[in-house]
């Protein structure tokens, strides 16, 4: 990569770390985007990159041609332009930019998929599935219920402490996207699993103990990581016959499906969810509108 195109990457990427206070996913993702841009500019151009100012909006377009030709999803594809609208404003900032060439462009129309989730008796039949005679086997109870209880994202459940639950008022104290943190409450299903669980979990010497002791842990001791409880899942799926597809991301789909489904306001579960945007959580009416529409054809009389 050109050292002035890569000068400017990195300091934008420093500019997210520093004054924006990005987290270390966003910073990566950051910098995958426009690496991929960097490359794909330095091959255009046979080998010279261009400097970071004397890139236009045709260079852009071109680029984002390549990522449809090359079968990119357009979620993906509306993410490289957001980081580049992004670089470039920075770039108009920093003064190496007289505009924005990533301005003008649309993103791609994408339709949203709705999202998988499991029935209510679906998710009690995975709860039961981790046996309760063993400290791993309760630890997995506890991690299975404390996610769909509170609609937890993965990244989430595994950085809870020990201190982050409050069994007196029924409430996780949760560090979500963005370093924003909720209170999100918990049921007494997985409260109990958790108590039962604390009751046998074992912390590593070089770990910290008491209210900063991670919450889940390995055998070893140390803190979990999101892929050993996504392969934690995996397994239980498969003892307990349910859709492969399911993720711990279709915990917090069920979650949020489950409460609509039984009125609960859509609001509230907005602010459980964490959602800074009310349309993100609107997507799970859509999919308690697809039950209630099949339960009405099924059983009304003239719905044929």
């Amino acid at each position: 990569m050109d050292s002035t195109l890569g000068s400017a990457i990195e300091r934008f990427l420093q500019y997210l770390r520093v004054e924006r206070n990005a987290s270390d996913h966003t910073v990566k993702s950051y910098r995958e985007d426009l690496t991929a841009l960097a490359a794909y500019l330095t091959e255009a151009a046979g080998g010279e990159p261009p400097q970071p100012g004397a890139i236009t909006a045709a260079d852009l377009r071109g680029y984002v041609a390549a990522l449809h030709s090359s079968g990119y999803a357009p979620a993906t594809i509306a993410r490289r332009l957001a980081s580049m609208r992004s670089f470039f404003r920075f770039g108009q900032r920093e003064g190496w930019a007289e505009t924005n060439p990533a301005k003008p462009l649309r993103n791609p129309r994408k339709g949203r998929s709705l999202p998988h989730f499991l029935a209510a008796e679906q998710v009690a039949q995975l709860l039961e599935t981790p046996p309760a005679d063993s400290p791993q086997g309760l630890r997995d109870r506890a991690i299975l219920e404390t996610m769909y209880s509170a609609g937890l994202r993965i990244s989430e459940l595994v950085a809870l402490d020990e201190g982050d639950v409050d069994f007196a008022a029924g409430v996780l104290r949760v560090r979500g996207k963005g370093r924003r943190e909720r209170l999100a409450p918990v049921g007494s299903c997985a409260l109990r699993a958790l108590q039962r669980w604390l009751s046998v979990r074992k912390v590593h010497p070089r770990e910290p103990t008491g209210p900063a002791a991670p919450l889940f842990v390995n055998r070893f001791g140390r803190r979990m990581t999101a892929r050993s409880v996504a392969r934690m899942l995996e397994k239980y799926l498969k003892l307990a016959g349910l859709d492969p597809r399911t993720t711990p991301h279709s915990l917090r789909h069920s979650f949020a499906t489950h409460l609509l489904d039984r009125g609960a306001d859509i609001r509230s579960v907005q602010e459980m969810l964490g959602h800074k945007s009310l349309v993100t959580t609107q997507i799970y009416t859509h999919v308690s509108t697809t039950a209630l529409r099949a339960a009405y054809q099924k059983a009304h009389p003239r719905a044929q």
